[in-house]
C-alpha cells in the first residue's frame, strides 16, 4: 500500500485571482499524516480553514468554490489538481484572498511550486479508492461516467454547444503525465461569454495572461497553443481538481463528455456515496454483539459499569457513531435522533470536530410545509431552521451513551436573524457550535447556509428528556 506524503518545504507564489481580480499570496506547507488537504485563510480573523472535501462545495459557476459559513475559497481546482498530480495527500494551502492566484490560466506553476518544495513519505500509508461498480450521471449538457479500472484514466470530449472546437483526449493519469500532458494546459472561455461573465462579476482578473478566448473561429492568445488540444486537456485538469475533493487517490476510468465543474463535483459525492456503502452495509448486516457471560454481581455498582460497557461497545450506538471526523447519512442519523420525517430536519452529518459539527438538509419542493408556506411563493418556515439547529446540536449532545434516545426540548432562542428565505432545491447547510453542555442541559450557537451565504442563526438552549 503507497505511503502518504506531504511537502518538503514551504513554497510561495504571489499573483491576481482570476474571477475576484485581487492580489493575492498562496503558501504551500506541509502537514502531518491523515490530516488531508485544507485551505486557510490568513487574511480573516482566527485564520479559519476549509477542508478540501466534495461535502463542502457550494458553487461551481465557471470554477469550484468550497465555503465553511461565511468563509469561502474561490477557484480551487488549479491548486487540488497540482497537489494530486504531484502525489501530496496532506498539505495546508495559505492563501491571504478568497481565491488562489489564477498564475497564467494552467496548474504550470504550482507544480513548479510544488516540484521545487519537494515530496516526503510519512509514516502513515493510503489506499487508492477502487471503483466497484459503475456510475453514470447527467448534469445539463454534461454526461460523466465512471468505471472499475487498474489505474487512474480520464478519456474526455470538450466542445461548445454548437460543436465547435470539439476536442477528444484520452490518458492513464499519472505523475509523469501529469506534469508533460496536463498541467501546462490553460483555461479558455469563448468571446460570447464573457459579457455573462463580467456582468456576473467574474473574470476580475481575466487577461490573454491567464487565459484562452476563442472567437468565431479564431483563437485569441498570447502565445500559440501548448498542446493541439489544449483545450479538452484543460477539462482534464480540471476534472483532476474536482475529483480531489474525495479526498483519496481513485482507480478508476473517468468518461466525461462536455463535463462541468458542476457535474465534476456531483461525480465526486456519487464516487464518496459508494465508498460509503461497504461500511453502511457493514453496519447495516453485523450480528449483534456477543453477549458478556453472566456473573454474580458483587454490588450494585458494577451491573451500572457492566451495563455501560455493553453500550459503549454497540457498534450503531452514539459513542460508536458519532465520533470526529465521522460524516452520517440519514439511516445513521435516525438511528441518532428519535426524530423522523417530515419532521426530521437532517439528511446527513458532513463534519465532526470535537464541539462542533456540520450537516445538511435537502430543502426540496416535496417538503409538506410548501403546500401553505406559501402557495406559488415557497419558502422555508425560519423556525424549522431553528429546529434543524437544535436536531444538529441534539446530535452532538448523544456522543454520552446515556442521552441515547432522549428527546431534546427548546427551553429559549436568543439573538435569532433571519436574513434570506430559503426555498426549493437549496442546500440548507447547517453549522453549529457547542458552547456549554452539562448534565441535560445544552447551549449552542448555530447558523444556518445556503451556497455559503447566511440565512439564518440563533443561540439555542435546549434539554434533554427521557421519551
Amino acid at each position: 500500500m503507497p505511503q502518504q506524503h506531504t511537502l518538503k518545504n514551504p513554497a510561495t507564489y504571489a499573483g491576481v485571482g482570476l474571477h475576484s481580480g485581487n492580489r493575492v499570496a498562496l503558501t504551500f506547507l506541509p502537514a502531518p499524516p491523515n490530516h488531508g488537504i485544507r485551505f486557510r485563510r490568513t487574511d480573516l480573523e482566527g485564520r479559519p480553514e476549509i477542508e478540501a472535501r466534495a461535502e463542502l462545495v457550494v458553487d461551481t459557476q465557471r470554477s469550484t468554490t468550497l465555503a465553511k459559513g461565511q468563509v469561502k475559497i474561490h477557484t480551487v481546482e488549479h491548486v487540488l489538481a497540482a497537489l494530486a498530480g504531484a502525489g501530496i495527500h496532506n498539505a495546508v494551502v495559505e492563501i491571504d484572498a478568497n481565491e488562489p492566484p489564477i498564475a497564467d490560466g494552467s496548474a504550470r506553476e504550482f507544480a513548479r511550486l510544488l516540484r521545487d518544495a519537494g515530496s516526503v513519505a510519512q509514516s502513515e500509508s493510503i489506499e487508492p479508492f477502487k471503483i466497484t461498480a459503475p456510475i453514470e450521471l447527467t448534469v445539463g449538457e454534461t454526461q460523466m461516467a465512471v468505471f472499475p479500472h487498474n489505474g487512474f484514466k480520464i478519456t474526455c470530449t470538450s466542445s461548445d454547444r454548437g460543436g465547435r472546437f470539439t476536442q477528444f483526449h484520452s490518458l492513464e493519469i499519472t505523475p509523469e503525465s501529469w506534469a508533460s500532458e496536463i498541467a501546462h494546459a490553460r483555461t479558455f472561455c469563448f468571446f460570447e461569454e464573457i459579457e455573462f461573465l463580467i456582468r456576473n462579476g467574474l473574470i476580475k482578473g481575466g487577461s490573454l495572461e491567464n487565459a484562452i478566448v476563442i472567437r468565431d473561429d479564431a483563437i485569441l492568445t498570447n502565445e500559440p497553443l501548448r498542446y493541439r488540444e489544449e483545450f479538452v486537456r484543460h477539462k482534464i485538469l480540471d476534472i483532476i481538481g474536482d475529483l480531489a475533493l474525495v479526498g483519496r487517490p481513485l482507480h478508476a476510468h473517468v468518461i466525461a463528455v462536455r463535463p462541468s465543474h458542476h457535474g465534476n463535483t456531483d461525480l465526486a459525492r456519487a464516487i464518496l456515496a459508494q465508498m460509503r456503502k461497504p461500511l453502511e452495509a457493514a453496519q447495516t448486516f453485523a450480528p449483534p454483539p456477543a453477549s458478556i457471560p453472566e456473573r454474580p454481581p458483587e454490588k450494585p455498582a458494577d451491573r451500572r459499569t457492566l451495563a455501560a460497557n455493553t453500550v459503549s461497545h454497540t457498534p450503531d450506538s452514539p459513542d460508536a457513531l458519532i465520533r470526529d471526523g465521522a460524516t452520517l447519512d440519514t439511516i445513521q442519523v435516525m438511528k441518532i435522533l428519535p426524530h423522523r420525517p417530515p419532521f426530521l430536519m437532517v439528511d446527513r452529518v458532513t463534519r465532526i470536530d470535537g464541539n462542533k459539527i456540520s450537516a445538511l438538509k435537502q430543502v426540496t419542493m416535496n417538503e409538506p410545509y410548501f403546500e401553505g408556506h406559501f402557495p406559488g411563493h415557497p419558502i422555508m418556515p425560519g423556525v424549522l431552521q431553528l429546529e434543524a439547529i437544535a436536531q444538529v446540536a441534539g446530535i452532538l449532545m448523544m456522543r454520552q451513551a446515556e442521552n441515547a434516545g432522549k428527546l431534546a426540548y427548546f427551553m429559549s432562542a436568543e439573538d435569532v436573524k433571519w436574513r434570506k428565505p430559503v426555498r426549493p432545491g437549496d442546500t440548507l447547510i447547517i453549522e453549529v457550535e457547542m458552547t456549554k453542555s452539562r448534565g441535560k442541559i445544552g447551549k449552542a450557537r448555530g447558523v444556518c447556509s445556503v451556497n455559503g451565504e447566511t440565512v439564518s442563526g440563533a443561540d439555542v438552549t435546549f434539554m434533554l428528556m427521557d421519551r
